[in-house]
């Protein structure tokens, strides 16, 4: 029984919900980012290399061994079962990727940003003694005030 209670732990401890929520969030804003690149950016660099489409882009193999093969498109091309490089798709990965590793950049940036001030806020707060030097430094300032002479040592 010990995994057992070793995994409810961990499970309860937040990490498994922490990956949870990341995978979920990840999984959406990959979907933006492809987006993005598919719809915004590729479209405009298409049209100033001549409407190219990126993701339409293949070298068909068949085509190098001298066969007798020519598709009308990369879809085609697979449906048919050649073998084709695929590096119009590669170069739209590629856009995705940096677009994803900017932004996961920006977002630790901030994060590392935002816990240096914390800990930066903490360092310059004063620091208050605990409560039973507190209490000692006031026994003795009353001992003071009332003017006691100190307790002799034993001789």
């Amino acid at each position: 029984m010990g995994i057992i209670n070793e995994f409810k732990q961990f499970a309860v401890k937040g990490n498994v919900v922490d990956l949870a929520v990341g995978i979920i969030i990840g999984g959406a804003f990959s979907t933006i980012v492809k987006s993005l690149v598919n719809d915004v950016i590729m479209p405009p660099i298409g049209w100033l290399t001549g409407g190219v489409d990126f993701s339409s882009l293949y070298i068909n193999l068949q085509d190098i061994t001298g066969a007798e093969a020519a598709y009308a498109s990369l879809d085609a091309a697979r449906e048919a079962g050649a073998p084709v490089i695929a590096y119009g798709l590669f170069i739209n990965n590629i856009i995705s990727f940096v677009i994803v590793a900017w932004a996961v950049f920006l977002l630790v940036k901030g994060m590392n940003s935002l816990q240096k001030k914390a800990e930066d806020e903490k360092a310059a707060a004063p620091v208050e003694p605990p409560k039973d030097v507190v209490l000692l430094t006031e026994i003795r300032d009353l001992l003071k005030a009332q003017g006691e002479a100190p307790i002799p040592s034993p001789s």
